[in-house]
Parts: C-alpha cells; structure tokens; sequence
C-alpha cells in the first residue's frame, strides 16, 4: 500500500480498543487518527497509544461528525442501542463503516443503516467475527469440496459459560433488554449469521423457545444478601456466581488483570476491585439484579430447500468454543471450533484437521484469530475499494438480522414466524 487507511474510532471500549491493536501490529496499514468516548480513560488511552491529537478526540459522535470529513473510515462500537445514529450519520459524511454487531436493536434501525449506507455508497461491514477465523474457512473448503455431499441438517451449541453469562448479561451491560436488546441479538446474532453463511442459503422460516430460568430473585439462597461483599461467609464461597469468586479468587488473585476483570475497573488493584465489588454493579447477587434477558434459548431453522439447523445456547456450562455437528449426504463433520473430524459413509473413513491458532490474546488471535480476520478484511476492502474482500456483504447481513428478530417474536408469541426478505 502506498499509504495505510485512516481510522476513528467512536466507542473506545473493550471492543474499540481491541480492533484498533490492528494499528500496532500493521502500521504500514492502518493509522487511527480519531477518537470519541465520553468515558475520559478509554478516550485518553486511545489517544495515548496512537498518538492522536488533542483536536480530533471528540467526548461524543455528535462533535466527530459536526467536524469536515478527516479518515477513510469509523469503527463504531458503541452500546447496541446506540448504532444506528452515527452510523447513518457517518455514512452521510461518506465515511466507510466498520459496525461493531449487532447492527441495531431493531429491525426498522437496521433498514435505516442499509438503506443509509446504500444511499451513501460507502463500504460497510458488521463485526461478524465467527465468518472470518481460520477455522470457518477451512470448513467452508471441506464443505465446498463436497467431502460430505449436500448439507440436510446441522447441530449447534453456543456454551456462553456459566461466569461470562453472570458477568455480561445478568451484571453487565448487556442484562437487560430496554437497556441494550435481547440475548440471541447481544450474544449470539454471531451464531445466527454462522449458520446462514455455512448453509449458504436463505432462511425461509424459524421457531424459538427461551426463558429466564435461573438468573432470578426466586433462585436466591436464603439468608443471601443484595451484595456478594454482604453475603454470610457460608453461603458465598457456596456459591459458583460470587463475585469475589469470579473476579477475586478465580482471576485476580491469580495475576489476572484483563478482561472480564479490567470492566469494573480501568486500574486494576486490589483496593479499586473491592471497591468496585463493593459499590459498583458488577457486586451484586446474581439473583438481586434487574436482568431480564434469557439464560437458555433454542433456535430451530428452516432453509429454503428443506434443509434444518438447530441452535442451543445456554450459560450453563464451562465458557468453551462453540460445537457444531453438520450432517451430509455423503457423511457427518463434528467440530469444536478448533477440530473438525470428518467422517464418511461410503468407506466409514474418519480424518481430524486441526485448525487451531496460537493465542497470545493480541488482535492477531482474538475471538481464535476472527478479530484479526474482520480488520484485514476491511482493511483491504478500504485500501482497494473492493467490497468483495468482506465476507458478509450488507445483504445478507440484514438477512441475518432478521432471522434472529423473527426468533426473538416466535419465542414471545410461540409461533413458527416466516423470514420477510424485504
């Protein structure tokens, strides 16, 4: 490249800090040159590491895009609920746009962005990582070889893990849906639009059943407190969802600092941790929230041409990488995330490929290696002005959208809900 794409960054949190490390590790590529975050840490570091200049860090998306047009492109991670705004206004500065998932909350929000981005002619991506790691495209090759014949169902499991769920969506910022969106967009609209793309065909119908079943006041031990720092000695450390246990035993006390324990305090210490646990809402009894998103979900799917695919999600597991079981014509792949073992019916042959990466927790090997995969696609898509260097081209990315929001109103009215591709 002659010279490397320019990027602001508008949400410089976990997910806005994490995209921006492509810099570090290409600089020759990518150079961030903006920032807005009202969060004075995240906006400050940011703006430390990258050396960006006092008048280009903006407290809001509302003072970047008053501004004349200054990069190539934004990545917008901003809360879920907070995407459609400055990513319709940014598309008409004619900003490229990398959108941090989900698109929207709502359906009518999402149109809005396509319609937005159409109209502007910008490139446009949706940071959905699962499509663009290592493991998948291998996938992809075996099954576009047709190892296994033509795909009739598959089986999917997302094992959010039994911490991340209490840390995310029952503590966290993604607890409650008027406050952020629902579970199946917040956490797994990834799975949703995985199973579109290895399908590789559209959705013509969907039905879903989920509930909130543990994470609730009636699951509260007796004699627990409103706090884990309050709680009697004998019924905290009995609990596996204590916060000291979670952040504390399990994680600090062993070294950790970074994620999930850096979320309650930019500068981790002991003393800004308790403090955290003591007064911030990441201490609080899991059972003593105003969560309100599911625990347990199933999605069943039907495609147009009669093939099905079933998708469980649940926070009651180890947190561990997504299984997947693909039954062919021809044979059967079973994969977990790192190892697909392909097996055949005409010879009862069975082979194993091993897909994994090395983690050493940069942008490189994030999300096993698809944080990297969605920069470099972007990246090159921006430097080239080639839209087919993005894996999820906008369409089918709304597509995905939909399938997860016709799920969501099957689960609330128990229906078999049809897909408008409209």
């Amino acid at each position: 490249m002659s010279k490397p794409v320019t990027l602001a960054v508008i949400g410089a949190g976990a997910r806005g800090y994490g995209y921006a490390k492509f810099a570090k590790s290409f600089p020759d590529r990518l150079k961030i040159v903006a920032v807005a975050d009202p969060n004075d840490f995240c906006r400050n570091r940011l703006a430390s590491e990258y050396d960006i200049p006092a008048e280009k860090c903006f407290h809001t998306w509302q003072e970047f895009c008053a501004q004349p047009k200054m990069c190539d492109a934004v990545a917008i991670c901003t809360q879920d609920s907070m995407h459609e705004a400055p990513a319709v206004a940014c598309a008409k500065l004619k900003y490229h746009i990398l959108l941090e998932k989900p698109m929207a909350p709502t359906a009518e929000a999402c149109r809005n962005i396509v319609a937005a981005v159409k109209e502007a002619g910008v490139l446009f991506a949706v940071c959905h990582v699962l499509r663009y790691t290592r493991y998948t495209r291998m996938l992809q090759d075996i099954l576009k070889s047709g190892e296994i014949g033509e795909i009739i169902s598959i089986q999917h499991l997302e094992p959010v893990g039994y911490w991340h769920q209490a840390h995310s969506f029952v503590r966290g910022n993604w607890r409650n849906e008027a406050e952020s969106s629902n579970m199946l967009l917040a956490k797994s609209c990834h799975d949703i639009d995985w199973l579109r793309g290895i399908m590789g065909k559209p959705c013509k119908a969907v039905h879903s059943f989920g509930t909130l079943r543990h994470f609730r006041a009636s699951e509260k031990p007796e004699g627990a407190a409103a706090r884990c720092c309050d709680c009697p000695r004998e019924i905290e450390s009995a609990c596996p969802y204590s916060a000291y246990k979670i952040y504390f035993r399990d994680r600090f006390c062993k070294g950790a600092k970074y994620w999930p324990v850096n979320v309650l305090t930019p500068e981790v210490t002991d003393k800004t941790l308790a403090d955290a646990l003591k007064n911030g809402p990441y201490g609080r009894c899991v059972y003593a929230c105003d969560n309100d998103v599911v625990d347990n979900q199933v999605v069943n799917l039907l495609f147009e041409d009669g093939s099905t695919a079933s998708m469980t999600m649940t926070a009651f597991n180890f947190h561990s990488g997504r299984k997947t079981r693909i039954f062919g014509s021809l044979g059967q792949i079973e994969t977990d995330s790192i190892t697909i073992t392909v097996r055949k019916f005409l010879d009862d042959s069975v082979r194993e490929v091993n897909t994994e990466t090395c983690n050493d927790g940069g942008i490189l090997t994030g999300h096993g290696g698809g944080d990297f995969g969605i920069m470099d696609s972007f990246v090159r898509a921006v430097a080239e002005n080639d839209p087919s260097k993005i894996v999820t081209g906008i369409d089918e990315t709304l597509e995905s959208h939909l399938m997860v929001f016709a799920a969501e109103e099957s689960r609330k009215k128990g229906i078999v809900k049809e897909i408008s591709h409209q």
